[in-house]
């Protein structure tokens, strides 16, 4: 299996969720962990639902200028792409495991980029989606 590890657009929301202090701290440490092992992978999609939730849903929203600032930053990782591929196939792992075509999405990217895991709070935590165990890392902190 391998050590590279998708992460899900929450565990990026929560590293700069002042409102969530228990999984703001995870996330940041999750996001080290990431950077320093360089094993930490993203999409496409992960950045603009990030920006999207930072900028719209947090109690104390980022600025436009402060979100894209941040995605630059976190654009040093790893970034999957979303092309008409990972669509096409991420509307058939969404019929075949009747998951949300978003959730399929991120299992598509995860599965494009090799990633042994998927840290997310979304989606079956322990559930194996095509060859990616799902981690929730913010299970014990509720």
């Amino acid at each position: 299996m391998s050590d590279k590890v998708f992460l899900d657009t929450n565990v990026l929301v929560y590293a700069y969720d002042k409102s969530e202090p228990r999984k703001q701290h995870k996330a940041q440490t999750l996001l080290a962990e990431g950077i320093e092992r360089e094993n930490a992978v993203i999409s496409a999609q992960v950045l603009g639902e990030f920006f999207i939730v930072v900028t719209r849903r947090l109690t104390i929203p980022l600025s436009v200028d402060e979100a894209g600032h941040l995605i630059d930053l976190l654009s040093a990782l790893p970034v999957v792409e979303v092309d008409l591929q990972l669509v096409k196939q991420a509307v058939s792992v969404h019929g075949a495991m009747q998951i949300s075509y978003w959730d399929a999405l991120i299992v598509c990217a995860a599965e494009r980029a090799g990633c042994g895991r998927i840290l997310s709070e979304d989606l079956n935590s322990g559930q194996d989606y095509r060859g990616a165990v799902v981690e929730n890392p913010f299970a014990n902190l509720n």
